[in-house]
């Protein structure tokens, strides 16, 4: 039993020494510009009329999105405001809302309403993938199904009335080359 044994470390050894052990380059991520036809689709639902007056107003707030290249395992982070889209190579994502509970309420939820239109290649249209509410605490309650991308919420930075913590200043997203468009490139 111990030959044996010696004989599978030996050439387990073996089979990883002959391995290059050279570090994979690792692909880079650049955001893209979003289709002109894209951009002029109507506009997500507007989901602040409910608000009440209390918190960060809707346009204000800032929303934390991940995004998980499953093909070539690279995430990213997008802050974003409500309104707003990116572009990340063949997928788009459009934050609507986000909310968060009061600090005096229990239990603690984070929520986004998102869009996520993606394509196979370029000569393919654009496909909604999901169209939904995200939530950081609960991720199986809904969830983004594609076979590459995957997009959960991080975070909802907003404040609350006697809450110390404010919400974080977001510089203007810059006003793209094409003409105008949501995306930072």
């Amino acid at each position: 039993m111990n030959r044996l044994r010696f004989a599978f470390v030996a050439a387990t050894a073996f089979a990883l020494a002959a391995c290059n052990n050279s570090a994979p380059e690792t692909p880079t991520s650049e955001e893209t510009e979003i289709p002109e036809e894209l951009q002029r689709q109507a506009a997500l639902p507007d989901l602040s009329a409910g608000e009440a007056g209390i918190g960060t107003p809707m346009a204000e707030r800032v929303a934390t999105i991940g995004l998980l290249n499953k093909r070539n395992n690279l995430s990213q982070d997008f802050e974003m405001s409500p309104g707003e889209s990116r572009r990340q190579g063949n997928v788009i994502i459009r934050l609507s809302a986000c909310e968060q509970t009061a600090p005096w309420e229990m239990p603690k939820e984070t929520g986004a309403f998102v869009q996520v239109l993606t394509r196979e290649s370029a000569d393919d249209d654009w496909v909604t993938t999901f169209s939904g509410w995200l939530f950081k605490e609960s991720p199986s309650l809904n969830v983004v199904e594609h076979p590459i991308y995957d997009v959960w919420v991080k975070d909802c930075a907003m404040s609350f009335p006697g809450d110390a913590r404010p919400v974080p200043a977001r510089p203007a997203p810059a006003p793209s080359a094409a003409g105008g468009g949501t995306s930072e490139a």
